[in-house]
């Protein structure tokens, strides 16, 4: 076993260099390669494909500002440096107090220099989490380059003024976990436990909650790949994980919110990171948001109008079907008895194409081929 482990890692790193060398690079086999069992492997392939899951030119790195100007004028100063001194937990175990001191005057310069440079994006608690896992594997200068992608995309909703964004993400728990199991979905229902206790998973990538840093790394491979709400599916097949557990619980608010918000260590992160990919592709975000957009806020996020960089820089189109489908978005009254049929008389086509996404490495049809399968208002503004 230990040999075909060596032997199938070795194949992979071959695959991982081959896609980078070469011309151009080839971008959706290194999504394919993060997604794939045990994602990037090393510190040192992530700093090189990383940068090309988020297309950033690492030629051109950002300057870095004057330190203490920075922290003169920042009105966000004094919140990241208490949220950064907290943030003891996020280095490894056995690291010298002074290389982890001038980690965190890094994680605090590359925060604000950020913020500085893009007066759109407001701090939340939780960001510095974020930051911090892209400093220890990237080193200061790509960590604020690949930051600062992240923050105008994936993270954007996060970096409102208000949470309403982050809630309307939150919204897609529920549905996806009422699709796979509405058991589990009622009891949740009755015990009134809404989602908040997938915030913290959600704004920090699961860098907050889970301990040790080869699992946050081998997840934000996953995340880095894939559309901007994967992080959500992941939530949903972690409570769908605990099913058991959870209706073992008493129904009520208090002790399900308590039992969810305690995150296991030993989640098989393998099994869950392709069983959310199967559900992206089973019950992607634009069949889902009707019922996330019954909530106020629907179609304003950033997740909802985001353009995957690979798809976009591919200029894919989707084919009749799907605009027909999006047509069917505008005019409700028309098409909505077969919109709202559509999930479920397609089961058997979505089971065989979760059949196929599984042979790619879970989720690589989802992230490669699935064009512009993005909530209403992206459609709305290209089919108008």
């Amino acid at each position: 076993i230990e040999f075909n482990f060596n032997a199938k890692r070795k194949r992979k790193v071959a695959e991982i260099y081959q896609a980078l060398n070469s011309e151009p690079t080839d971008v959706a086999a290194l999504r394919r390669m993060a997604i794939s069992e045990g994602g990037l492997l090393t510190d040192e392939i992530r700093r090189k494909v990383w940068p090309k899951l988020l297309n950033v030119n690492t030629s051109d790195p950002p300057p870095i500002s004057g330190r203490k100007n920075l922290r003169q004028m920042s009105k966000d100063y004094q919140q990241v440096l208490l949220d950064v001194r907290r943030s003891l937990r996020r280095f490894p175990p056995g690291m010298p107090e002074e290389q982890r001191e001038g980690l965190q005057e890094e994680l605090i310069d590359i925060i604000l220099l950020i913020l500085e440079r893009n007066p759109q994006l407001h701090y939340y608690q939780g960001y510095h989490d974020i930051v911090v896992t892209f400093l220890l594997v990237l080193g200061e200068r790509l960590a604020t380059s690949l930051v600062e992608k992240l923050s105008t995309h994936h993270l954007r909703d996060f970096m409102d003024p208000t949470m309403d964004n982050t809630k309307h993400i939150l919204n897609y728990l529920m549905p996806i976990i009422d699709q796979v199991n509405p058991e589990l979905h009622d009891f949740m229902q009755s015990a009134e436990v809404g989602t908040i206790f997938a915030l913290s998973w959600l704004i920090t990538w699961f860098g907050h909650v889970l301990s040790d840093f080869r699992h946050v790394v081998r997840l934000y491979d996953f995340f880095l790949a894939c559309h901007p709400l994967m992080p959500i599916y992941f939530a949903a097949v972690i409570v769908l994980y605990r099913e058991q557990e959870v209706l073992d619980c008493d129904c009520d608010m208090a002790s399900v919110h308590h039992l969810l918000s305690q995150i296991p260590q030993d989640l098989p992160y393998e099994t869950l990171i392709s069983r959310a990919g199967d559900l992206f592709v089973q019950f992607p975000p634009s069949e889902l948001a009707r019922e996330a957009a019954a909530q106020p806020q629907a179609e304003k996020t950033a997740a909802s109008t985001f353009k995957d960089f690979e798809l976009a820089s591919a200029q894919q189109r989707p084919d009749m079907v799907l605009r027909q489908r999006f047509r069917g978005l505008l005019r409700p009254d028309e098409r909505t008895k077969d919109v709202l049929t559509k999930p479920r008389t397609n089961r058997f086509v979505k089971l065989a194409v979760m059949g196929l996404t599984v042979a790619l490495g879970a989720a690589a049809l989802a992230v490669v081929k699935s064009a512009l399968e993005w909530a209403p208002k992206f459609q709305l503004q290209l089919f108008p």
